[in-house]
């Protein structure tokens, strides 16, 4: 197959699709690799290196996608991207949909089969292509909330993790999933005191057996949130419905009673985001202020880190792309039927239920269409 990488346009977006380690292994396989020139530089890859690795540099993107059967990114398509999409191109990457309805359209009308990596849920019910930047994100986000509740920065002046005779900051993490998780554990590690909230009871009992007294547990309601974010610090939106826009857990009427100067990070903006107020920012311009609350809501979080984050999300995508562009696309769900659940759209044919209700968007049966 012939496969496709090319440098991300989103802004302050530095990541790839495929490092050079990833083309050999394709190369090995009998594929023909296309990179655009300069793709992996904002993670440290240098066209040389691709160059060694087998790949085969193009020196503009519309090359890269009109050579391509199946194009591998890290983001969702930009509008400037959309002219470049044709019938029967596999396009592998984050889609998110729900929160994308112009993408959603073009993707239909081109019919392109949309394989969505945070869609792809293995047999255990794992997101494993969505897991890499989850971890990322959630411990980003303690990182990001700490620098951003700094007084220069417009927070309330607040060290996470207090000095002896001082309070602590409170942290609250709204969804004890994959984020949630790595969120916690590192505002732990800076000594934070963190209330984590879930609606799975057996969540909740997980992430006390293995944080115990360190943090509070929550079940998560109206009530139950409104109290906690009254006395927070930090909030960290971290809810997610696989391929479902972000449901509004985070009302506005909550930040008024909320201390001026804190801080909410929606990690969740790529699905919409679960904060009412939420709107998507970008590295160059990360924070704005709703009722004296700083919120940071860049759609990349991973993006600023993008050398471990390259590096961890090829880790995983690499063995579901070598499948699909070995077998085909068909062939590999046939084999392997987890992939199934990565196809958001095929051949106009809208095809993630999470997608479809989110539009009110008829939904056809993906294993009904090959």
């Amino acid at each position: 197959m012939r496969v496709g990488c090319v440098k991300e346009i989103k802004n302050n977006e530095y990541r790839v699709g495929l490092t050079p380690d990833n083309v050999v292994s394709y190369v090995n396989a009998g594929h023909e690799v296309y990179i655009e020139k300069d793709a992996g530089i904002g993670s440290g890859f240098t066209t040389d290196e691709y160059v060694k690795a087998g790949a085969v540099i193009l020196d503009s993107a519309k090359e890269v996608w009109d050579r391509s059967e199946m194009m591998v990114k890290v983001k969702e398509p930009l509008k400037e991207e959309y002219q470049y999409f044709h019938e029967g191109l596999i396009l592998y990457t984050y889609l998110h949909l729900a929160a994308d309805r112009p993408l959603t359209d073009a993707l239909l009308a081109s019919k392109v089969k949309g394989v969505a990596y945070e869609t792809l849920i293995e047999r255990n019910g794992s997101l494993p292509l969505l897991a890499p930047m989850s971890q990322i994100a959630g411990r980003l986000s303690i990182q990001e909330g700490a620098k951003y509740l700094e007084k220069p920065f417009g927070g309330s002046g607040v060290l996470l993790s207090g000095v002896p005779g001082t309070p602590k900051a409170n942290v609250v993490i709204l969804g004890g999933g994959n984020v949630g998780t790595n969120a916690c554990k590192i505002a732990v590690g800076m000594g934070a005191n963190v209330t984590i909230t879930d609606i799975s009871l057996n969540r909740l009992a997980y992430l006390d057996d293995i944080f115990g007294s360190r943090i509070q547990t929550l079940y998560s309601t109206d009530a139950a949130i409104a109290n906690a974010v009254a006395n927070a610090d930090l909030v960290i939106g971290s809810v997610l419905i696989p391929g479902k826009a972000a449901p509004k857990i985070m009302k506005r009427e909550y930040l008024k009673n909320m201390r001026p100067g804190s801080v909410i990070v929606d990690v969740a903006v790529d699905q919409g985001g679960c904060c009412e107020t939420t709107k998507v920012t970008y590295h160059d311009d990360p924070t704005f202020v709703v009722d004296g609350v700083v919120h940071y809501c860049v759609g990349n979080m991973p993006g600023a880190v993008p050398r471990t984050s390259t590096i961890a999300l090829t880790n995983a995508t690499l063995k579901y792309g070598l499948e699909i562009a070995g077998k085909g696309l068909e062939t590999a769900c046939k084999e392997n039927n987890v992939v199934y659940s990565a196809i958001n759209t095929y051949n106009g044919f809208s095809t993630c239920k999470n997608v479809s209700l989110s539009f009110n968007m008829e939904n056809t049966d993906v294993t009904t269409l090959f």
